[in-house]
């Protein structure tokens, strides 16, 4: 089975006739996910590629059984849309926006959890079981990196991402979901909250990290090996080894603070588990072999 979203995950698309929107929604539907149907405000009783387009969540959620919400709309716009998403009932969300106010993510993770929600994102390329389904906006058909497997993937980083993955394909593997949780200080989802999901997918023999310095999500993850919240062989490649100290380096959570999160820090919490850590992401395959990961 997939995490998160699959074939049969009934999905709403926030922002689906926009520029962004209605690209990506193609892609989505050409890859086999099962889109409803589309809000735009102003836009109701318009179609796009057959689906039909609301006003409001609201509406199109007493129209249609959804089970998931995309939002294809700007970071300042963000907040208001997961809250009408969350108001009308949905559990699974997926935002892309880069440049959410801090402020407004503190708000939107808060709000997830008082409704028993996940919000992934934003600042994310979002989330993707290659070949079954996808909410985001991956190059699925670029096959040497977005190729079926076993291996989970979870990422703060998109332009590592693919890079990553391409050395897993590579190594003769192939990935169950890849969640990108996104590179902002206060992602809607960390880690360590999706690992059990990993755990109890009889299709995912073992999961990769990519993290980077700054924030404390790695070594939240081993405190759930640690803990026997997840028990596969884990495999970690950590961006940003050779930051000065103090400096951000390229996204907004890529820094440290209070004197945690160097990656110094997240290499020893991550080793004394029992989790591998690859020096470059060529080393990423190796090391799943090293750890006697099935390839098939």
């Amino acid at each position: 089975m997939s995490i998160f979203i699959d074939q049969h995950t009934k999905v709403l698309v926030q922002g689906i006739t926009g520029s962004e929107g209605s690209f990506w929604t193609k892609h989505m539907i050409e890859l086999g996910t099962h889109v409803l149907c589309g809000v735009t405000p102003g836009k109701e009783g318009q179609t796009f590629e057959g689906i039909p387009v609301y006003n409001t969540v609201r509406k199109a959620v007493q129209m249609h059984d959804v089970d998931a919400s995309m939002l294809f709309v700007p970071p300042k716009l963000t907040k208001d849309a997961v809250m009408e998403a969350l108001a009308a009932g949905i559990k699974k969300i997926v935002t892309i926006a880069d440049g959410i106010p801090l402020h407004d993510m503190v708000l939107i993770r808060q709000a997830a959890k008082e409704h028993h929600a996940f919000v992934i994102g934003g600042n994310t390329t979002g989330v993707i079981s290659p070949k079954v389904a996808m909410m985001g906006s991956f190059p699925h058909w670029i096959e040497r990196v977005y190729k079926k497997g076993h291996v989970g993937v979870m990422t703060r980083s998109g332009s590592l991402t693919n890079e990553v993955t391409a050395m897993i394909v590579e190594a003769g593997y192939g990935v169950s979901t890849l969640i990108g949780v996104g590179g902002d200080p206060v992602p809607g989802t960390r880690f360590a909250e999706m690992l059990p999901f990993y755990e109890q997918d009889p299709e995912t023999n073992a999961v990769v990290i990519i993290g980077e310095l700054g924030g404390t999500m790695e070594e939240e993850v081993a405190e759930a090996i640690k803990n026997h919240t997840f028990t596969k062989p884990l495999v970690a490649f950590l961006g940003g080894r050779t930051a000065p100290k103090g400096q951000k380096m390229g996204h907004a959570g890529a820094i440290i603070t209070g004197g945690k999160g160097s990656v110094e820090d997240k290499i020893i919490a991550l080793t004394e588990v029992g989790a591998l850590i690859a020096e470059r992401p060529r080393m990423v395959g190796k090391l799943l072999e090293k750890l006697n990961v099935p390839k098939s």
